[in-house]
């Protein structure tokens, strides 16, 4: 199997079980989040469907500078806006993925802030990156649903709410 392939299956994955996740989002729950510094429920979520596009746009540029390339984060406030969101964020990353060519891979992206260097990886560094991100978020989501008792769907087998003990 060739990277890219490797690549579209991967996100394939993921986003299946983060579907899942994301339709047990749970309304009026925005803005909780379980410590002063952590990011709120709404916000991480909507972070975690937009990273599904980052094959896109690391396809496309050289890099990302967060004061001068007008990046904004999106703005969404309710569960099917989330998965509106998240299924437009995957089928633009996947896109992406079926129309490069492996060379593509090959070329430095980078992250910058006001022209600091941030981080800097291959092209296929930064969607490995982007697909660990997808994976980290996730994790950081469940948490917020396991303190507001939401039963977790399982994502590389079944969950201890799915298991019977």
């Amino acid at each position: 199997m060739d990277t890219l392939s490797q690549l579209k299956s991967e996100l394939e994955g993921e986003f299946q079980t983060t579907k899942k996740f994301i339709n047990l989002f749970p309304e009026g729950k925005n803005d909780y989040a379980p410590h002063e510094k952590s990011m709120k429920l709404m916000p991480l979520a909507t972070h975690l469907v937009e990273v599904f596009e980052w094959p896109n746009t690391i396809l496309n540029t050289s890099e990302l500078d967060f004061a001068t390339g007008g990046f904004q984060p999106t703005i969404l406030s309710t569960k099917e806006d989330l998965i509106k969101k998240l299924d437009d964020s995957y089928e633009a990353g996947k896109s992406a993925l079926e129309k490069a060519s492996e060379d593509e891979l090959n070329p430095s992206w980078t992250i910058k802030n006001d022209g600091h260097e941030l981080a800097s990886w291959s092209k296929y560094g930064a969607i490995r990156h982007a697909l660990n991100q997808i994976t980290h978020h996730r994790a950081q989501l469940g948490v917020y649903y396991r303190l507001n008792n939401i039963p977790l769907p399982g994502s590389y087998g079944p969950s201890a709410d799915q298991q019977s003990f």
